[in-house]
């Protein structure tokens, strides 16, 4: 199957920025990350790779780089001309969410501006499997995209100072939560008990890009029960194994 074009250029004297075309697709996303796995496959030194939408930004925390020895072994993996030697696996991780409105301090005035009832929007943002085309702005911020059209409501017009961390919020044809406190400018439609950031784990960030998220609506008895499992540790993200 032939391979989308990219382009390959420098950027600064570590890093390398290769983007594919413009355009934010599960199978633009695809190739990036077939191509990752590749390149991680040959197992060079000091490479760390940032993926956003249609773009890859490969930086060497060790050395400058030879640009054109880099760009070669950049097409090979490209080309087909370099095997994979293990790909990581990709997961569906089921998220809850609590939509109680004292949560989800924008659930009403949302639901207002798009002409659909609480109910309506929770089983809508519910229903669909989203994928993770980022992570970034803060450590474990999950740019999810998949949104339902009828759900697509612009950024607020004036950012909170602060938003709770696990937030769940819409801004554009985006959804996502907000994995520690920080200022914000989504609307907040519900919340998240469970961490999706802990800097003291093995692995911060239990979700990678290419993954998919699918919320799950709970009460907020639940809510509650989830936080202490939370904090003291005991909390096991639900997950399911994707085909590739």
């Amino acid at each position: 199957m032939k391979k989308l074009p990219i382009s390959i250029k420098p950027f600064g004297q570590r890093a390398i920025l290769i983007e594919w075309p413009s355009e934010v697709s599960e199978s633009v996303l695809g190739e990036i990350l077939e191509f990752v796995d590749c390149f991680k496959s040959m197992e060079l030194p000091g490479w760390e790779m940032s993926i956003a939408y249609n773009s890859l930004t490969m930086v060497n925390s060790i050395a400058d780089v030879d640009f054109e020895s880099v760009e070669k072994q950049i097409l090979d993996c490209q080309n087909g001309q370099k095997k994979i030697k293990k790909k990581r696996g990709r997961f569906l991780w089921k998220i809850p969410v609590c939509y109680d409105s004292d949560l989800g301090i924008d659930l009403d005035e949302v639901s207002t501006v798009l002409g659909i009832s609480q109910t309506q929007l929770i089983t809508l943002h519910t229903a669909q499997e989203y994928i993770v085309y980022g992570l970034g702005f803060l450590p474990g911020f999950m740019y999810l995209g998949g949104l339902p059209e009828e759900l697509e409501i612009p950024r607020r017009k004036e950012p909170r100072l602060h938003v709770a961390q696990g937030s769940v919020g819409l801004a554009g044809k985006q959804t996502g939560i907000y994995p520690q406190d920080s200022p914000g400018g989504w609307n907040i439609i519900g919340s998240c008990p469970t961490p999706i950031f802990n800097p003291k784990a093995e692995e911060p960030c239990f979700v990678s890009v290419g993954d998919k998220i699918k919320f799950k609506e709970i009460s907020r008895a639940e809510y509650n029960l989830k936080k202490i499992e939370a904090e003291v540790g005991i909390f096991k993200p639900e997950k399911i194994a994707l085909d590739d």
